[in-house]
Formats: structure tokens, C-alpha cells, sequence
């Protein structure tokens, strides 16, 4: 771990009432001292803030407070000290510069969070859980990074590693009298201890979709004919005219992407090009990436107009790209046209081809009246909370996800061995790998690759 003392802006960037820059490190209160006229800090008390100037030998620089941290109770357990200035950007640079010049250097992105989780203050899902708290745009990812940074995933996962560990050390007492043929690990204790594991971690990863969604948010791709009313819906649903609406067939050549929250969730809506057959190059791309787009998203909101579809082009197109994650909603558009919705053939058809195995939803609508949109809106929302998980603790991170997955497959390759009276040796071996994959979620089992991949994440100065 390197100790150098490092320094770096904690507040945003830009003009501000005030700004804070952090210093931490083992000669973080000396630099500090060094520029700073009032208290002598080397003799101050921790957790004391002192008023005074930033200088820079003789010439003042700012009118500050500063406020000093001693180790081991700082955010990164080292010795740490916070300059409140006014919230000039030349004033932060100024700074900065001092401090470096008297031996600090500028800190990496994400390296004061680093050194919290390397000197054992936080473990890595809750230093992961702070970019998270940062990065938060709901009250639901707020609460659910707030709890991983109290300890939610690493208390749940103590408590799962904690009963592996103690059969895991039985099975390798077993290696030890190898010879004796004798059994430490009751087996058929394992094999329920072993179920609660398995059952524990299916829960955790069947939160990930709920998590994921509140966390980055859903993807919904807006499809069907040209002119089937898809920019329309768009700027019907954001009450704004952002995308061209043109009575023109394939006037939408590329995607445009809009995000509207509902109820909390973040709903990333996708306008895509009319697909069709065409001879015409640029919509041909267009075509292409709205395919692309169905690929990715969570959701699909298929609009079709009956006086320009054949319920067979609707069914044959909904079977050609479903897949069992998808939910498909079907918009009977441009109801105004028709004096009103009524169920008809059309819809009764799609409703013989399509439920409940495609699809379940046909939601009436007119886009350019706006007819409807509060309907959708609300179907959109139904979606999230039928997602809701009753785990107290919510997996948000893809790689906490697939440590999970990992985890559970040596689980189920432990309870095969005990099955199939496989050797001890064996046994012990995967019980390892099950251990080593948990461990991967707090950082007890990590390597320097990860964790820059990590940190390198973070904004410089957290």
C-alpha cells in the first residue's frame, strides 16, 4: 500500500459558495501545517476545525477553515484534513498546487476510497456502495446503496461463508487422518446446510433484475410499422415535441433515446426506425439498430395501426423476437380514428395467436391525442413492483451478480460430490472454490486487476 500523502477537490467542479479539498496520508497534517497560518495543526486535536489563511509563503491565497482527522478514525484510517475555501476554481487550483509544492501529490479517481477499503475501514461491496450512494437518481437506488454501504450484502454473505468455512474445515481435518478413514463432517448436516446456501443465494440473484432496474434504470424500445405513431408516442409520453413526427413513411432514420422517470424508476424510452423491408441504404441502417435495440431492452412497446397492419404481420413479428425476459406490450394505436376503441377481430385474433405465452397486455391508445398514456404509464410501473423481491438485501452490482452464479454452481457441484461419495479430496476442493467466490464480493478473495477495474470508476477526490 503506498502511503504517499495525497491530496485532492472533494466538491464539484465549477464556481460554488465552497469548495473542500481533502489531504490524507501519513504526513497529511504536517503539508497542511505547512501552508496554513492560524493553529499550529500538528498540535491540534482531532476532529477540531481551526480558522485561518492558506498561504503560499507570503502571498495569501484564501480565507479558509480546516479541519483535522487523526488516525485511525477518518474515512481512510489515516490522518486526514479538509480545507473549506470559497468556491473559486483558480482559488481550488491555487491550493492544489501549494500542497503539492510542500509534498503531497494529486490522488488517483477513487484512490481515498481505495485506501479506506486496503486499511480494512470499509470491504469492497461497501466501497463499491459509495460510488453507488453518489451516482444515486431515486429514492429507491439511494436506499439500496445506502444499505449495501451499512453492510446488507457482506452481512448476508458472513453469514452463508461462515457455515461453509466450519464444514469446509472439518472436511480438511479429514485430509489430515486420511489414513484413520475416519468422518469429522456429518454429511447429512452439510447436505441441509448446503440447501439454506443454495436457496439463500437463488434469492439474492433473482433480486438482480429488480436491483439493476432501479439501479441504471429500463430499457424500453418503441416499435412497429412506419407511421405507426412510435415519435409521436415518444413526445407523448415526455410532453415534448423531441422527436419529428412527419406523416412522411421513415422519417425516424436513427434511434433517439429519452429517459422519464415514473413512480421513482428511470424508464430509458428508445424511438427506433419504422421496420420494414427497404431498398433505401440509411433506413436499411436504421432498421438494423432498432433489431439491435429489441436485443437489449427489458421491455417492448409494439404500436400498430389497423387500418395499415394485418394481425398476422403483429403475431408473426411478436414470435420472431421474443425471448423469455422481454415483456411485450402490444398498443392498438390511433384509436381516434375510429370513434373510439372497441375490441374487434383484429385485437380478438392477436389475443388467440399471442396470450398468455408472447404477450398479455393490449393497451388502447391515441399518441397524438394522448389518449391512453396514463394507462401505459401505469402498466410500465406494474412491471417494476411485480420485479420487487422480499430480500432485505438488493443485488444492484453485475459483479457482485456473477460471483453469486459462481458461487451457486460450486455449491451445487458439493452437494453432487456428497451424492456421488466422491473422494474427500474432491469435496474439499469445491467447498474452497464456494468460499472463494463469497469472498469475492467483500474483497476478501480479490486481485489488483479487479480492483482497479474498480476504483479506476470513481470520480478523483472520493
Amino acid at each position: 500500500m503506498n502511503h504517499d500523502t495525497i491530496c485532492a477537490l472533494a466538491t464539484a467542479n465549477g464556481i460554488g459558495a465552497i469548495g473542500i479539498i481533502r489531504i490524507s496520508g501519513d504526513d497529511a497534517i504536517s503539508v497542511s501545517s505547512k501552508i496554513f497560518d492560524g493553529k499550529n495543526l500538528n498540535k491540534a486535536d482531532s476532529h477540531t476545525v481551526h480558522y485561518g489563511f492558506i498561504k503560499d509563503e507570503d502571498e495569501v491565497i484564501d480565507e479558509v477553515m480546516v479541519s483535522v482527522f487523526k488516525a485511525p478514525k477518518t474515512f481512510t484510517a489515516e490522518d486526514s484534513v479538509e480545507i473549506s475555501f470559497h468556491g473559486s476554481p483558480h482559488i481550488a487550483k491555487k491550493i492544489l498546487e501549494v500542497l503539492i509544492k510542500n509534498g503531497a501529490r494529486m490522488a488517483k479517481a477513487g484512490e481515498f476510497t481505495m485506501r479506506a477499503f486496503m486499511n480494512g475501514r470499509i470491504d469492497l461491496s461497501q466501497a463499491e456502495s459509495i460510488a453507488d450512494l453518489i451516482a444515486s437518481e431515486n429514492e429507491a437506488s439511494r436506499k439500496v446503496a445506502l444499505n449495501q454501504l451499512k453492510g446488507g450484502i457482506t452481512n448476508e454473505i458472513s453469514i452463508l461463508r461462515t457455515d461453509l468455512l466450519n464444514f469446509t474445515s472439518l472436511v480438511e481435518l479429514e485430509l489430515d487422518f486420511a489414513e484413520e478413514d475416519v468422518e469429522f463432517a456429518d454429511r447429512t448436516a452439510l447436505t441441509m446446510s448446503l440447501h439454506r446456501t443454495e436457496e439463500k443465494l437463488r434469492s439474492l440473484i433473482d433480486s438482480f433484475q429488480y436491483g439493476n432496474a432501479i439501479k441504471n434504470g429500463v430499457d424500453v424500445a418503441i416499435i412497429g410499422k412506419p407511421n405507426a405513431g412510435k415519435s409521436t408516442l415518444l413526445n407523448a409520453l415526455l410532453k415534448e415535441e423531441r422527436a419529428i413526427v412527419s406523416e412522411i413513411a421513415g422519417t425516424t432514420r436513427d434511434t433517439i433515446e429519452e429517459v422519464l422517470h415514473i413512480n421513482g424508476t428511470a424508464f430509458r424510452f428508445i424511438d427506433t426506425a419504422g421496420i420494414r423491408e427497404t431498398s433505401d441504404i440509411i433506413e436499411e441502417i436504421g432498421v438494423k439498430k432498432a433489431k439491435e435495440k429489441i436485443e437489449t431492452a427489458k421491455i417492448l412497446l409494439y404500436l400498430y395501426d389497423e387500418l395499415d397492419s394485418t394481425p398476422e404481420e403483429v403475431i408473426l413479428f411478436i414470435k420472431e423476437f421474443y425471448r423469455n425476459d422481454l415483456k411485450i406490450i402490444l398498443l392498438h394505436n390511433k384509436i381516434d380514428l375510429q370513434n373510439g376503441y372497441f375490441e374487434n377481430e383484429f385485437d380478438a385474433q392477436l389475443k388467440a395467436e399471442l396470450f398468455p405465452e408472447y404477450t398479455s397486455e393490449i393497451i388502447a391508445i391515441s399518441a397524438k391525442n394522448k389518449t391512453g398514456i396514463e394507462s401505459l404509464k401505469s402498466e410500465l410501473s406494474d412491471y417494476i413492483q411485480n420485479l420487487e423481491t422480499q430480500e432485505n438485501t438488493i443485488i444492484t452490482n453485475q459483479r457482485h451478480y456473477e460471483a453469486l452464479q459462481k458461487s451457486l454452481e460450486s455449491v451445487k457441484k458439493v452437494e453432487q460430490a456428497i451424492t456421488g461419495n466422491i473422494s474427500t479430496e474432491l469435496l474439499a476442493y469445491e467447498l474452497r472454490y464456494a468460499l472463494e467466490y463469497l469472498g469475492e464480493i467483500s474483497g476478501e478473495f480479490t486481485n489488483d486487476e479487479v480492483l482497479g477495474n474498480i476504483f479506476s470508476k470513481f470520480c478523483i477526490g472520493k
